[in-house]
């Protein structure tokens, strides 16, 4: 059985040549693709094996709008499950990852802000 590669939406330090090869062991090609409905902000990181990876203390962070007009650029990276796994360990506990609709039409992985800013 052949595995099928998953699609993560990175907007962030995952795009980062350096921070792939810490994160995945190697380079990840992507394709741009863009995100509607939500904008950027930035968190502060406190881990330091993360800011040692990514070499900064503040990263942006996705907030859902549900307005169409707000769309986040970024790069639609193709990953293994494992490779998605080692994602979820590099990323720290203030953002949870959710499958949204791209731009694109692809399905797609993305980690956003661990709250709803609606309250739902």
């Amino acid at each position: 059985m052949v595995a099928h590669p998953v699609v993560l939406f990175s907007y962030g330090t995952l795009r980062q040549r350096e921070v792939q090869l810490s994160v995945f062991g190697r380079e990840v090609a992507g394709t741009p693709d863009g995100l509607p409905g939500y904008r950027l902000s930035m968190v502060e990181i406190t881990d330091p094996h993360v800011i040692a990876i990514s070499g900064a203390t503040h990263h942006p962070i996705l907030e859902a709008t549900g307005e169409a007009a707000d769309v986040v650029e970024g790069t639609a990276l193709r990953l293994t499950e494992d490779e998605l796994a080692a994602a979820d360990a590099y990323e720290v506990d203030d953002y949870r990852r959710v499958l949204v609709p791209l731009a694109s039409g692809l399905h797609g992985w993305v980690y956003a802000a661990g709250h709803d800013p609606s309250g739902t």
